[in-house]
């Protein structure tokens, strides 16, 4: 999130986010709140899950779960058809965003500048510094507020890259239309029902990241760092305090 930075001020501010990865952030802001809420809402027509091509009633499940309360859902009752469009709606425009973003972020040089990690940060000595350091909210002071540390590049690069891929490759498999133009989806999850589980398993793993990152955000100063977010100007922590 400290990309495309500018020296600072006297005021001690800088410029910490492009016009593009803040665009980006709160469209997926939307769009995955969309997703989440109206995939809770198609869950709840059979929440079991199962490894394989098969699933139904009298199938073996690994996971059975009462249906989600209809005030977390989209919309705020059981409707499948309405989940189904909410849901529909929204994941070709995830789909959009997503490879626009990586095709921009690899040319003006974001990810080999930010995302990349440099020699000795893998060290488990540098990454147990690293977790010991949020797990006592120490957070990075002075100049290296700027630079992403280990942890984030870790969780940043794991969204980009794996579960946001994740979520639309599984998704796409168990489109019967998809199958029928791409069938060799089904053969890389092992069937439309994993296809199903790995959805529902990355979808929450993003729902995880997603508080976390809210938690972080509080206790870093939710002032300055949504306002970084909104205006991109950041207010940088000076050291020693």
């Amino acid at each position: 999130m400290k990309e495309g930075l500018v020296p600072a001020t006297a005021a001690r501010m800088v410029q910490r986010h492009r016009l593009s990865t803040r665009l980006w952030h709160w469209a997926n802001v939307l769009l995955l709140y969309t997703l989440f809420t109206s995939g809770l809402g198609i869950f709840n027509a059979h929440p079991r899950l199962y490894w394989g091509q098969y699933g139904a009633n009298f199938d073996h499940a690994w996971l059975e779960l009462d249906r989600f309360p209809g005030w977390i859902t989209l919309p705020a009752l059981y409707n499948l058809a309405m989940s189904r469009h909410w849901h529909l709606t929204a994941a070709p425009i995830l789909i959009v965003s997503l490879l626009a973003y990586m095709l921009w972020s690899l040319g003006n040089g974001h990810i080999g500048k930010d995302l990349l990690f440099r020699r000795g940060e893998l060290a488990p000595a540098h990454l147990w510094r690293d977790v010991k350091d949020h797990v006592r909210l120490r957070f990075p002071r002075g100049e290296a507020a700027l630079h992403y540390n280990v942890l984030q590049k870790t969780s940043y690069t794991a969204v980009i890259f794996l579960l946001l891929p994740l979520v639309i490759l599984t998704g796409l498999t168990m489109s019967p239309g998809m199958n029928a133009a791409w069938p060799w989806l089904i053969d890389l999850f092992g069937g439309r029902q994993s296809a199903r589980s790995l959805h529902f398993l990355a979808a929450f793993a993003l729902m995880v990241f997603f508080l976390v990152h809210i938690l972080m955000v509080l206790l870093a100063g939710p002032l300055n760092e949504i306002r970084s977010m909104i205006t991109g100007k950041y207010r940088l922590p000076e050291e020693g305090r």
